[in-house]
């Protein structure tokens, strides 16, 4: 199924160098840790929930890259270990579609211009009703309690 949006997940060689220079890039040291949430670490690397024992690490990342008061810092969980990330950028990820999430929609000078809260059920339709505004040029899924960022969505070309 084509869709009219691509989802981006961290960038597997962003992610590489971090782990091969020991700290993210906010001089953060990558610990590993065995995943003990049963519920589910989101993993911000391949898009689905670490398993159980799975090795994990939590870094700090800056998503918004243009300046201005959205470019916020904040945790995200990744594999610890090398991770081919998400292989599926033009499908909703899965791994996320039982959660809840907030989708922030940001126009093209990174100013928040729209949110919308949805289920993993219909977020295809709400990403599709939030790039109907023309001024939306992209949009940050965050975890809904804890406000962390989970992926990107982009128009698709």
């Amino acid at each position: 199924m084509t869709t009219s949006f691509r989802i981006r997940a961290l960038d597997p060689a962003y992610l590489e160098a971090i782990r091969t220079k020991g700290s993210d890039d906010f001089g953060n040291a990558v610990t590993t840790v065995a995943n003990e949430d049963a519920g589910g670490t989101p993993l911000r690397c391949c898009l689905r929930e670490a398993g159980l024992g799975e090795k994990v690490a939590l870094i700090a990342h800056q998503p918004a890259q243009i300046g201005g008061p959205y470019m916020e810092l904040g945790p995200v969980w990744i594999h610890a270990d090398h991770c081919e990330g998400y292989r599926t950028p033009d499908a909703y990820p899965e791994g996320f579609r039982h959660r809840q999430l907030l989708f922030r929609a940001y126009d093209a000078q990174g100013r928040q211009v729209g949110n919308q809260i949805a289920e993993g059920a219909v977020a295809e339709a709400v990403i599709d009703e939030l790039f109907s505004m023309p001024e939306v040029a992209s949009l940050h899924a965050r975890n809904v309690l804890a406000g962390c960022y989970m992926f990107s969505v982009e128009r698709a070309s």
